[in-house]
Order: structure tokens, then C-alpha cells, then sequence
């Protein structure tokens, strides 16, 4: 049996990222439906090594990661894409970490590999978020790897929207800004009235 390697992805900071970016409608369709896609493609491609993805406890848990990018996204969109750099990573970290707890918390709950482990008590959940189950990676790999890529690709994307950004003009940039000047015009008039 080949080496089981631990995730370092993308969707999470994509997830993240469009809800930054993406405007109306389209920050919620088309990760959502870019990200279905490509589970579907998965499925196909794990079903065919064997595993039963296509039932209902392992359907059941996918739903789980989409619950995760339905948060993220939501995240996503309490940003603006003119917040910092900073700002920016620290939420898609912050994702990140999301993401892990909500995926860990769903394969603890809903045991999709009917894994002796995950006892339904708080100890058999704590073992979800640190220890994992016998056979895959310690979970604290896969924490390690989502916090991983999660801020890098988040900084990827973060640095490729600001630099290709269009630079602000003075207009854009003191729009909604107060002329102090006016408005002490604009007051004598008002007591006139």
C-alpha cells in the first residue's frame, strides 16, 4: 500500500479568497460549483481505487467540507478587498483553522470509515482534532498542512489581486471624506432657516 500523504490545498483559501473578491452571487456559485466539480471528478477517481464514496456516510461527510467552505466564504465576505495584507492573510488563516475544525469535527461525528476511535464522547473528538485514526497521518500533520496552505495560497492570491490592482485615484480615495470647509459654509445657512 503506497504511502498515504496529508492534504495541502488550495480550496481553502480559494473558498476564503472569493468571498473577498468575487461580487453578489458569483462569491457563493462559483466556488461552490467549481469545488463540486472537482469532488465530483475525485469521487470517480477514489471510487475506482476501491473506496465507497458514493454512500451516504460518505456523502454525508462531503457535506462537511461544504459546510466548512460555506464558511469561509461568509468569512470571506466580511472582508473588503481593499483591507491589508495583513488583514487579509490573517483572515485566510483563520480559515484555515475553520476549515480544520468543522472537516475533523464532521469525520468525528459522522465516522464515515466506521473508525473505533472516534468515540462519541469529547475524548473520542479531541482525538479527531489531534491524534487522527490508525493508518493516515496524525491529525496535527493535517492541521500543520491546512495552516500551511492556507496562508500561503492566501497570500498568493492576496498579493496577485494588489498588484494588479489599479492604482486608486485622489477622487476614489477621499470619496465619502468631508470637506471640513463646506460644511462650516453649510452651517450659518442652516441657522438662517
Amino acid at each position: 500500500m503506497p504511502e498515504k500523504q496529508v492534504d495541502f490545498s488550495v480550496a481553502y483559501a480559494f473558498a476564503f479568497c472569493a468571498g473577498v473578491y468575487f461580487t453578489g452571487r458569483a462569491a457563493w456559485w462559483l466556488p461552490l460549483a467549481t469545488l463540486l466539480a472537482t469532488d465530483i471528478g475525485l469521487n470517480f477517481y477514489y471510487r475506482d481505487l476501491g473506496w465507497n464514496v458514493w454512500g451516504w456516510l460518505g456523502l454525508r461527510y462531503q457535506l462537511g467540507n461544504y459546510a466548512a467552505y460555506v464558511a469561509l466564504i461568509w468569512l470571506g465576505r466580511r472582508f473588503k478587498p481593499q483591507s491589508s495584507f495583513a488583514a487579509l492573510l490573517g483572515g485566510g488563516i483563520f480559515g484555515a483553522v475553520l476549515f480544520y475544525l468543522i472537516t475533523n469535527t464532521a469525520s468525528w461525528l459522522f465516522n464515515p470509515f466506521n473508525d473505533p476511535e472516534y468515540s462519541k464522547n469529547f475524548s473520542g473528538w479531541l482525538i479527531a482534532l489531534s491524534q487522527g485514526t490508525g493508518g493516515w497521518p496524525q491529525a496535527w500533520e493535517f492541521f500543520r498542512n491546512t495552516l500551511a496552505s492556507g496562508g500561503l495560497f492566501t497570500a498568493l492570491f492576496v498579493a496577485a489581486a494588489k498588484l494588479t490592482a489599479p492604482a486608486e485615484s485622489p477622487v476614489e480615495k477621499n470619496a465619502g471624506a468631508h470637506d471640513e470647509k463646506s460644511e462650516a459654509e453649510e452651517k450659518p445657512e442652516e441657522a438662517k432657516a
